[in-house]
């Protein structure tokens, strides 16, 4: 069994920075390309970056290039969504997710097979 476990939401200004973790414990994944979505309220769950286990690639949606960055750290198990520029359209909540099977960088929710419970982030104007 795996747990991803995220941290890191909260209330914040338009302009201001978060940055969001997801820890990984339980059975160990040897390898798996990490990802965060995010849903508000009324709409689908919305793809905004992902990373290989290696961290060579990252994809990131057009509404957050620029402004988001997803790093990781292998040795601690753990994924990072650096958040600057914040705008009130940024409110949702966040889901990390890990891809232990596939092994693409993917965008799709369906591609990922562990998720996380989540956390809130609002974005105030």
């Amino acid at each position: 069994q795996v747990q991803l476990v995220e941290s890191g939401g909260g209330l914040v200004q338009a302009g201001d920075s978060l940055r969001l973790s997801c820890a990984a414990s339980g059975r160990t994944l040897r390898s798996y390309t990490g990802g965060w979505f995010r849903q508000a309220p009324g709409k689908e769950r919305e793809f905004v970056a992902a990373i290989s286990w290696t961290g060579g690639i990252r994809n990131y949606a057009d509404s957050v290039k620029g402004r988001f960055t997803i790093s990781r750290n292998n040795a601690e198990n753990t994924v990072y969504l650096q958040m600057n520029s914040l705008k009130p359209d940024d409110t949702a909540v966040y889901y990390c997710a890990a891809d232990s099977t596939t092994m693409v960088v993917a965008t799709t929710p369906n591609k990922y097979d562990y998720w996380g419970q989540g956390t809130q982030v609002t974005v105030s104007s």
